[in-house]
C-alpha cells in the first residue's frame, strides 16, 4: 500500500481570475477542473488517500462528485494546507494546486522516485530570460521557477508550518525550518492557471460540454390573514400575504429550486434553512441574487426560465410583465428568456378553495465557455 497522501488545494477565491467564475469550477467537458485534476492523479494509483481542500461553501457541492476526503480551507494557502495535514497519517505527502492541471505521469514519477532523498522534493524550471531585481541583473543560471506538486516528509512539513511566517510553497517553509530541499526537473506543460489567459497555455484541457442542463422546481404557500403579498418579485395588491419564514414569494422559491436542480446543487432548504433566523422575513429577490451569483461562480450560465403560477386568487395577469422584468434583471438575461404564465385550477383542490398558491418552474443552464475568452 502506498505511503503517500495526496493533498489538492482548491480553496482559493480566484480573485486574480477576474471572471466571476472560480477557476476550480471551470468545466472540462462535464467535469469541474478540480475533479479533472483529482482523477488524473487517482488513475496513477500511487496514493493511499486523496484530500481535496475547498472553501466551506463549496464542500457540499464537491461531495456530489467523488468520495475523496474533503477538508475546509482557511484564509490563506498555508492555513488550508495546515487544515489538510491534520487528516494525514502517511509518512509522505504530495501537495499540488488544482491550478496546475496537466501533470503527466512521467513528470510525477520524476518526483516520486526521489522519495526519501530529502525532506522536500521540488520540481523546477530554468529561466531563459534576463532577470533584473530592482536595478541589478541577476545570474539567471542561479534562478529557478518552482512548481508543484511537491513531495514532503509529513512530520517535517507539519513542523515547518508551525511558523507564523507565510510561505508560498512547502519547500520554502521546510528550508526556513532547517530542512533539506532536493530539486528535480519540472515540466513546461504543468503551467499554473492564474489569469484567464493562462487557460490557452494548458494543452490537456478540452472545452466544456455544450449540453443544456434542465431543472424544475415546485413550491406552495398558504395564505396568511395579514402582511404584504409578493409574487415573482413584484408586490401584489392584496389584503393578505403568505404564511412563510421569508417574505413567502412562492414564485421565486420555485424558480430557485429549478435553478439549483439544473446545476445539481440541492434545493432552497439546503441553502436557506427555514429555521435560520437570518432569513426571517427576508426579501426573496435577495435569495435569488445569492443563487445567481453562486451559479456563476460554479461555472454555470442561465439560458432561460419558465414559470407557471397556479392561483384561483389573486389574479396575476396584469403583473406578469413586471415579474419578467424583475426576474430578468436578477438573472442577468434578456427579458425574452423569462416566461411567466398564470392559470387557475378550476376551483379544484386547495388552490381552487382559495387557500394558497402553487408554482412550478423550469430552468435551463449551460457551462461557462472559457474557450471563447481571448
Amino acid at each position: 500500500m502506498s505511503d503517500i497522501t495526496l493533498i489538492l488545494l482548491a480553496a482559493g477565491s480566484s480573485s486574480r481570475f477576474d471572471m466571476g467564475v472560480k477557476k476550480q469550477w471551470l468545466r472540462i467537458d462535464h467535469q469541474p477542473l478540480w475533479h479533472f485534476v483529482a482523477q488524473g492523479f487517482e488513475k496513477t494509483e500511487k496514493f493511499s488517500e486523496i484530500i481535496v481542500v475547498s472553501s466551506e461553501a463549496d464542500l457540499p457541492f464537491m461531495q456530489n462528485y467523488a468520495e475523496y476526503t474533503f477538508v475546509a480551507g482557511g484564509d490563506t494557502r498555508q492555513q488550508s494546507l495546515k487544515n489538510a495535514l491534520k487528516s494525514v497519517s502517511s509518512k509522505y505527502v504530495l501537495v499540488s494546486d488544482i491550478a496546475r492541471a496537466c501533470i503527466d505521469e512521467l513528470f510525477l514519477e520524476r518526483i516520486l522516485q526521489k522519495k526519501g532523498e530529502a525532506d522536500s522534493i521540488v520540481p523546477y524550471l530554468n529561466v531563459t530570460d534576463t532577470i533584473v531585481y530592482e536595478n541589478d541583473t541577476i545570474d539567471r543560471e542561479k534562478v529557478k521557477r518552482v512548481q508543484t506538486p511537491q513531495l514532503s516528509k509529513t512530520t517535517v512539513l507539519q513542523e515547518a508550518l508551525q511558523s507564523a511566517q507565510e510561505f508560498t510553497d512547502e519547500s520554502s517553509a521546510i528550508v526556513a525550518n532547517g530542512g533539506e530541499r532536493l530539486f528535480v526537473l519540472g515540466d513546461e506543460n504543468a503551467h499554473k492557471i492564474t489569469f484567464i489567459q493562462d487557460l490557452h497555455k494548458i494543452p490537456c484541457l478540452q472545452a466544456p460540454s455544450s449540453d443544456v442542463l434542465n431543472g424544475n422546481g415546485f413550491d406552495v404557500h398558504a395564505f396568511d390573514t395579514k402582511g404584504e403579498m409578493w409574487l415573482g418579485g413584484v408586490k401584489i395588491e392584496s389584503d393578505f400575504g403568505f404564511l412563510a419564514h421569508s417574505d413567502g414569494d412562492v414564485a421565486l422559491h420555485s424558480l430557485i429550486d429549478a435553478l439549483l436542480g439544473a446545476a445539481g446543487m440541492g434545493d432552497i432548504g439546503m441553502l436557506f434553512p427555514d429555521n435560520d433566523a437570518q432569513y426571517k422575513g427576508v426579501d426573496s429577490k435577495k435569495l435569488l441574487q445569492i443563487v445567481v451569483e453562486k451559479l456563476k461562480s460554479f461555472g454555470f450560465c442561465i439560458v432561460n426560465v419558465d414559470i407557471t403560477i397556479a392561483a384561483q386568487k389573486p389574479r396575476v395577469g396584469k403583473y406578469k410583465l413586471s415579474m419578467r422584468k424583475v426576474i430578468a434583471k436578477i438573472l442577468d438575461i434578456d427579458m425574452s428568456r423569462v416566461n411567466v404564465k398564470a392559470t387557475t385550477t378550476e376551483k379544484l383542490g386547495f388552490i381552487g378553495r382559495e387557500e394558497g398558491v402553487g408554482v412550478t418552474s423550469n430552468a435551463s443552464l449551460k457551462y461557462f465557455n472559457w474557450k471563447m475568452i481571448k
